[in-house]
């Protein structure tokens, strides 16, 4: 009987701290996390609060590769009116080049794109980046299953949505919730 109730003790011990640490991850938003930048600088989300952040993470030689383009343009339309894509290079499914210069040369050359990319980051699993951990755990288990999946972060700096490499970024689904996100006033920031 002892012996149970120490395991009893312990367990409930362990549900606690991990209770704590689910809320305590549940309050974050997306401005308190930072990547190294392609420039081998930081870019930190901070610097972007009260602005709509559409967060695809890329690869230089998938099938969707494409997008790049439609992310730009998205980039440099919406920009004015608050929102800013954000590139991030991942080789998590084995289709980056090998540097951040490699990919920070590819992308500006073969698709002109100006918006802020970060350094090659793992974006799945549990060595994910510390923002992809918050992402997953904030909407249930939700990962990118591939290249060019999305995260869109409202003003407020919470996820206004996921999207997978089907949802293009000039399609229906992605600017309808992009334009939602839009119209949302910046509060707190």
């Amino acid at each position: 009987m002892m012996r149970d109730l120490s395991r009893r003790l312990v367990l409930g011990g362990a549900l606690a701290l991990a209770g704590a640490t689910t809320a305590k991850a549940a309050g974050r938003l997306a401005w308190e996390f930072r990547f190294p930048s392609i420039e081998e600088d930081v870019l930190d989300f901070a610097s972007f609060r009260g602005r709509v952040l559409l967060v695809a993470n890329t690869a230089s030689f998938c099938g969707y590769t494409y997008q790049y383009e439609a992310l730009e343009s998205l980039h440099a339309s919406l920009e004015p009116r608050g929102l800013t894509v954000i590139g991030i290079p991942s080789q998590d499914f084995y289709q980056e080049s090998g540097s951040n210069a490699a990919v920070k040369a590819f992308c500006e050359a073969t698709f002109g794109v100006r918006f802020p990319m970060t350094g090659i980051t793992r974006v799945r699993g549990a060595a994910a980046d510390p923002f992809y951990l918050w992402v997953k755990q904030e909407t249930n288990g939700w990962q990118p299953s591939w290249n060019f999946n999305k995260v869109l972060i409202g003003r407020d700096g919470r996820i206004a949505g996921t999207f997978r490499s089907g949802d293009e970024p000039n399609g229906p689904r992605l600017t309808q919730a992009i334009e939602a996100a839009l119209r949302q006033a910046p509060s707190g920031v």
